[in-house]
């Protein structure tokens, strides 16, 4: 067959990622991000994530520290390996370091942080009483505008074994990071990416009864933050705040990332003799 001289550019269209799959929004819609198309996620969309993240939750939160631990640092290397897709992207070379090491980071604490969380307590009486760290659940999350801000809200989110559905702001980056994600070891559902407009599908999230906690990491300080922590009380959801006078991803972000998304267990137990 003879060769022809042109040939059309496939094109790439930039899905969401709900349940470890990459569909089109149900509604159909799109909007153009740098000549892109990008799926515009909707209220529909909004829940069908939360109900991928909570059919997840069972068997991620169930899986040993350990492996946890070892599918973040597969985060890690697969992101290593796509270097090059996100430099096309326009993320700086010292970024892409950063958030490669950042997933290292979270997954050496995978099985630590339960020893550095909990403990024994000293009680009166003979009673053995233990303290330990459980994920707090389904986590909502307003993503922060950079490669390292997304990787910075969703490890320590997942590694302590809270799934999470994340509203990005940049999607060409977001997505790209599902495709690694979802070469990773990641099971589906564990992490669930929207694109689209925040004032449209933060609210859903803020008020759906099934989401236990909503990360404002990313949300500017303002009415919409206000409105969504509003919304997030009539369901007694846990909030987490970006810090104030810090940009939240320090080269050591510390503990609180982590600790922010747990729950504390306490057992009592009497003492043999």
């Amino acid at each position: 067959m003879p060769k022809s001289s042109t040939r059309l550019t496939v094109r790439k269209t930039y899905k969401l990622f709900i349940g470890g799959k990459f569909p089109r929004s149900e509604s159909g819609r799109t909007f153009v991000v740098n000549g892109d198309n990008v799926a515009l996620a909707s209220r529909k969309d909004a829940r069908d994530a939360v109900v991928a993240a909570r059919a997840a939750f069972g068997g991620w939160s169930g899986t040993t520290a350990y492996n946890r631990g070892q599918v973040l640092y597969r985060i890690a290397e697969m992101l290593q390996a796509r270097r090059a897709e996100f430099k096309a992207l326009k993320v700086p070379g010292d970024e892409l370091d950063a958030a490669v090491d950042r997933w290292v980071w979270y997954a050496g604490w995978s099985d630590k942080i339960a020893q550095v969380a909990g403990g024994a307590n000293p009680v009166a009486g003979p009673f053995l009483n233990v303290s330990t760290p459980e994920p707090a659940g389904v986590v909502a999350v307003i993503a922060p505008t950079s490669l390292l801000g997304l990787v910075s809200v969703i490890a320590p989110a997942i590694v302590t074994g809270n799934t999470t559905v994340v509203l990005a702001p940049e999607p060409q980056t977001a997505i790209t990071l599902a495709e690694v994600l979802a070469t990773s070891d990641v099971p589906g559902g564990v992490v669930n990416i929207l694109t689209g407009r925040y004032p449209e599908t933060a609210p859903w999230l803020a008020t759906h009864a099934d989401v236990n906690a909503l990360d404002l990491t990313g949300a500017e300080p303002g009415e919409l933050a206000a409105e969504l922590e509003r919304d997030a009380a009539g369901t007694l959801k846990r909030v987490i705040r970006p810090p104030a006078g810090s940009s939240g991803f320090d080269a050591d972000p510390g503990l609180r990332p982590m600790t922010a998304l747990l729950e504390t267990k306490t057992v009592w137990h009497p003492k043999g003799y």
